[in-house]
């Protein structure tokens, strides 16, 4: 069965992008609780900004699990990625994500890999920038493997990256991994400006579909924009998708709105 998950972003510097609640981790937990939700995705400044065991508390009073743990903060604050051109930057990026594998794994949760995955450019080919991506996956996904949970990584739309944009890229770039160590993150967001047919790209995608960030095409929670999610809908069922669809959207008009919407049309579609 799918299950529902809200974000929590507690970067500062990121105050006004795609989450729904910002900043107060027991108040988003008790408040995504108290709205049905069964997880929570959280988005950490930094590996070490977050006491596992506080948070795993916080989650267990609640009877929530976490979803899944974002590495964004390395990009919003540190401006880290996989493909920077000096090896020590490539290699304090490793670092960061291996921190937050560390983090999210010992929790039982997957780390994501989005905005962290760079870009080619300024000297860099896409060649080099595509080798040095995956080599970084095959190293981190390995590591995400011993905790006993996959690696998410994202494909995003062309403003955001200029490297993997579809689910079919998605799959050419993972192909050479060990199977299952990492899986494709599905942001309907970013599929809805690259893919010709969101249902179908998600029935591509198939097992190697680890997580979907559920909403709507102007980044707004799911039914406040123009997508048709019944196609969306029978696609995950048909796949018999378990994982999370998890709203990674703005807190549109507010944090508790946004978040009733979300949990609204998920029990529409999926309950």
């Amino acid at each position: 069965m799918i299950q529902s998950a809200v974000t929590i972003s507690l970067v500062a510097e990121a105050a006004g992008g795609p989450f729904v609640f910002w900043h107060d981790l027991p108040g988003a937990i008790a408040e995504a609780r108290s709205l049905g939700f069964d997880a929570v995705e959280v988005f950490p400044p930094a590996p070490d900004a977050v006491d596992p065991r506080q948070l795993q508390r916080l989650l267990d009073d609640q009877g929530l699990k976490l979803a899944a743990v974002g590495t964004g903060g390395g990009w919003v604050r540190q401006k880290l990625h996989l493909c920077l051109p000096d090896a020590g930057g490539r290699q304090r990026a490793r670092d960061y994500i291996r921190g937050i594998i560390d983090l999210a794994g010992g929790l039982g949760a997957p780390a994501i890999i989005g905005s962290m995955q760079g870009r080619w450019g300024e000297g860099v080919s896409r060649e080099q920038a595509r080798d040095w991506l995956v080599e970084a996956l095959a190293e981190l996904g390995a590591h995400a493997n011993s905790y006993g949970v996959p690696l998410l990584y994202e494909p995003l739309n062309r403003y955001e990256t200029n490297l993997v944009n579809t689910v079919e890229q998605g799959l050419e770039l993972l192909r050479p991994l060990p199977a299952g160590r990492v899986k494709l993150l599905c942001d309907l967001f970013h599929m809805n400006i690259e893919e010709v047919d969101i249902a179908a790209s998600l029935m591509a995608a198939g097992s190697q579909l680890g997580h979907l960030h559920f909403v709507d095409s102007n980044r707004r929670p799911a039914g406040y924009g123009h997508l048709d999610y019944g196609p969306i809908a029978r696609a995950l069922k048909s796949l018999d998708y378990g994982g999370y669809a998890s709203a990674e959207a703005f807190a549109w008009p507010d944090s508790s709105t946004a978040a009733r919407q979300t949990s609204d049309m998920f029990r529409r579609l999926f309950r």
